[in-house]
């Protein structure tokens, strides 16, 4: 998407799960992007823009450059999903911002989700 990167504008890039999802599921995350596009801006959703039927090692790299250049990560967290696992990384890794849309409930120790909370407040 090489006009994603030419443009000026707030980009985000939306970790979520691709596979074996829901009708519903999917209505939900472009529910969201419309509203966010309608916000200004200009959203990576993998299973609309990282060409899925890519060996995994390019689909790893498209999503990699797509972090890369959002200013804010929206994480619908699935702890059954490593692709999500995956962005969370490459996406902690640089360091950006993150806004919890969807996440499973946790409760004492670690684990994903209560880090999640902690990277979000701070990169506040």
């Amino acid at each position: 998407m090489s006009d994603w990167k030419g443009k000026e504008m707030k980009k985000g890039f939306v970790i979520c799960s691709v596979r074996g999802q829901s009708e519903e599921y999917r209505n939900k995350l472009e529910a969201f992007v419309k509203e966010k596009e309608a916000q200004g801006w200009q959203i990576h959703l993998p299973h609309r823009d990282t060409n899925q039927n890519a060996r995994g090692y390019d689909i790893c790299l498209q999503n990699a450059e797509a972090i890369n250049l959002a200013h804010r990560i929206f994480i619908f967290y699935s702890p059954n999903s490593q692709g999500t696992h995956f962005d969370m990384g490459v996406a902690f890794a640089l360091c950006k911002p993150i806004e919890i849309v969807e996440t499973v409930e946790y409760g004492g120790g670690k684990s994903y989700p209560r880090m999640l909370q902690e990277w979000a407040e701070e990169l506040a």
